[in-house]
């Protein structure tokens, strides 16, 4: 029985390290796709929200990035020493800014569209197990999520 018990605490039987680690290797495979964007992991999906919705808040962007604005500001000012989005202040609430893609940064999503097939192809996945694997995660995420709710 001790041994079923330590097995619990290995490393490789955690759910949340194999996430984890995954995670880290997928944004490893992004990173030579996204040079030839000129963008960080970070930026790049920051971006994607941005293409899906412009002209948000910083609050409801990190919302969707699951960033904090710690380290949604600094990311937000180098993407507009960048050229690729702006940061003004809400004229109704200053303590609002708003986030809005510039022409570049909306030029920028025309290049984007391979990325998706690239990073499969890099991965060695085809599109069904991907989008499967996708929905599970996604999955896990919201049943994490209400969980959390619930306490």
């Amino acid at each position: 029985m001790a041994g079923a018990q330590e097995d619990i605490l290995k490393l490789e039987n955690q759910l949340c390290f194999a996430v984890y680690a995954c995670s880290r290797e997928i944004i490893k495979l992004y990173r030579p796709i996204l040079d030839e964007l000129g963008l960080t992991y970070t930026q790049y999906v920051t971006m994607l929200a941005l293409w899906e919705k412009d002209g948000v808040s910083v609050k409801e962007l990190g919302g969707k990035l699951y960033l904090d604005s710690g380290t949604l500001t600094p990311l937000l000012k180098k993407m507009e020493s960048m050229g690729l989005v702006t940061r003004e202040r809400e004229k109704s609430d200053e303590r609002s800014v708003v986030i809005t893609l510039t022409e570049k940064g909306a030029n920028l999503k025309e290049k984007a569209f391979d990325v998706p097939a690239k990073l499969l192809c890099s991965a060695g996945f085809d599109a069904e197990e991907a989008a499967e694997v996708q929905m599970k995660v996604t999955k896990l995420l919201e049943q994490v999520q209400a969980f959390q709710v619930q306490e």
